[in-house]
């Protein structure tokens, strides 16, 4: 099996069995007694914001390295090429920043 399919399936598990269980349970009938009940929406906040970082950091890690061996590579040919090859290393960077940044939105809102 691929790789990549593996891995996007077992996220695809973990993730609805995550759903599953953060879903609340039926109300409690009268004659029980009455069990405090716990907030899941704040677990399911920090999931979202764990995972914001974690894959927009996998991307910007794939991104930087694919765009900086061609970078290298055509520097090697040309040295002149280096101020135009950098700064889209740089905007590769951006992205983890973004998802740091959405993932700080979701903690705080």
């Amino acid at each position: 099996m691929n790789k990549k399919i593996f891995i996007v399936m077992s996220l695809l598990a973990v993730f609805g069995l995550t759903g599953l269980f953060a879903q609340d349970e039926a109300a409690v009938p009268a004659d029980e007694p009455a069990v405090e009940r716990v907030d899941n929406s704040q677990s399911v906040k920090y999931i979202a914001a764990g995972l914001a970082v974690g894959l927009a950091c996998i991307a910007g890690g794939m991104a930087v390295g694919k765009i900086g061996a061609a970078a290298m590579g055509a520097m090697s040919e040309n040295a002149e090429l280096s101020g135009k090859a950098l700064p889209f290393v740089g905007l590769a960077e951006g992205i983890c920043l973004w998802g740091f940044l959405v993932a700080l939105l979701i903690i705080i809102l």
